[in-house]
């Protein structure tokens, strides 16, 4: 339908959401997450699930009996044990909902967004935006590289302007109906429930969907129509929800963009970290080496010129520092908390995290930062080990310990 009705507004959608659809859009719902204010677990929620969909259904189409439940907050530490983070939990049965609203925009703004755009879509991931923003780089031999940093994005996002922009394609009153519920939710903590009129729902499914529609319209479209046509050389976006990149062929079409880019945040309500959001320098080195160009950080890798094997320059990423030294502080918290543990759970909950670690990082070019957080791991564990009590633990008890339970070693996982 979204095919055939390029560029129109859709005003019958709904429809499409009945018991078969509510059905699929609660297998595709995470069963293992936390209750929400109503502390109804899946499993409960299974127990009666044709009735709890059927009704809920109902509920949702006839619009006035459906209540969004706030959203309840909780926090978590920060990775490296320093502070904590809020977030939030809908109900499950919100989940279930918000999923099945999700799987009906889904399809519709597929055929809207632009092939610039990697995050939370269907089919993309990081790694894809990763090989894109070097396959770019590497044709244009280089350029002038926009980071771009926005602050509090998923906090700060206009619920105004962003009902305006579901209204220039979706015009569904049991769709938007619902949406607006969510976003006027609220947030529950300690009883007290607070509200917000800007921001897209705390932890909720639909959210990721959101801020892409957001951010089509704020920055996507913006360059791809109106600032393109007006640049003197080549450029191109790559984007990962809220994290991206503008590259530029033309140092003067750069700097142009840079000075107009925050005022077009302000007009929807967005701001631009004024210090992670900077211009650099990435031309390809001359061959004497002179000059060397600045790096920058995307997605947690760093992307620098450095010579292949064959001594021609080359893109290469490496695990940013910042990520490095969030990743082993994470190990650290975790190995102080559970120094005690038997050492085959110890070694398992390692394993795990470590292989985690390597599943993201494992990009080719990466082998050397992927050893050193194996190094880094192995000294944590050691270190935390030998404070268990007792006499003194030496590497040589060590290595014993790692011939019985061996840390797995690094693996590329992606060719990008």
């Amino acid at each position: 339908m979204a095919k055939q009705h390029a560029g129109r507004v859709l005003t019958t959608l709904a429809h499409h959401i009945d018991e078969e659809w509510m059905r699929e859009a609660y297998r595709r719902t995470r069963k293992s997450g936390a209750t929400g204010v109503d502390g109804v677990t899946a499993a409960q929620y299974e127990r009666h699930l044709d009735e709890n969909l059927r009704g809920l259904l109902n509920r949702a189409k006839e619009g006035d009996p459906y209540r969004a439940p706030p959203v309840k907050r909780v926090y978590i530490p920060k990775a490296g044990g320093v502070g904590e983070r809020p977030i939030g939990i809908p109900s499950f049965e919100d989940k279930v909902l918000q999923r099945a609203v999700a799987m009906v925009l889904e399809p519709v703004y597929e055929q809207e967004f632009y092939d610039c755009s990697y995050g939370f879509r269907p089919g993309r991931s990081a790694h894809q935006a990763l090989h894109a923003l070097r396959e770019g780089l590497m044709e244009m031999h280089g350029g002038w590289v926009l980071e771009i940093d926005i602050k509090s994005f998923f906090d700060s996002v206009d619920h105004k302007r962003l009902r305006e922009m579901l209204g220039q394609r979706v015009n569904d009153g049991v769709i938007l109906r619902l949406i607006g519920k969510w976003l006027n939710a609220g947030v529950m903590e300690d009883g007290c429930v607070s509200y917000a009129e800007t921001g897209t729902p705390q932890g909720g499914v639909i959210s990721p969907l959101l801020a892409n529609i957001y951010l089509h319209e704020v920055l996507d479209r913006w360059f791809e129509s109106d600032v393109k046509p007006r640049l003197c050389g080549k450029a191109f976006m790559v984007r990962y929800a809220d994290d991206g990149a503008l590259v530029f062929e033309n140092e003067g079409d750069a700097r142009r963009v840079f000075a107009v880019i925050g005022r077009r945040f302000e007009k929807f309500g967005l701001a631009l970290h004024p210090e992670k959001t900077r211009l650099v320098r990435f031309e390809r080195p001359p061959r004497d080496g002179g000059g060397r160009p600045e790096t920058f950080d995307l997605l947690g890798f760093t992307h620098l010129w450095a010579k292949s094997r064959k001594g021609n320059w080359v893109i290469m990423r490496k695990t940013a520092s910042s990520r490095m030294s969030r990743a082993v502080a994470s190990i650290k918290v975790w190995m102080g908390r559970n120094r005690h543990g038997e050492l085959d759970i110890q070694h398992a909950r390692l394993t795990a995290k470590m292989k985690g670690h390597y599943a993201y990082f494992g990009i080719t070019g990466n082998a050397v930062s992927l050893w050193r957080f194996h190094y880094w791991v192995t000294l944590q564990w050691h270190k935390w080990l030998g404070r268990r009590g007792g006499r003194h633990f030496n590497w040589m008890m060590m290595n014993r310990i790692l011939r019985r339970f061996p840390l797995p070693a690094p693996r590329i996982h992606h060719a990008v």
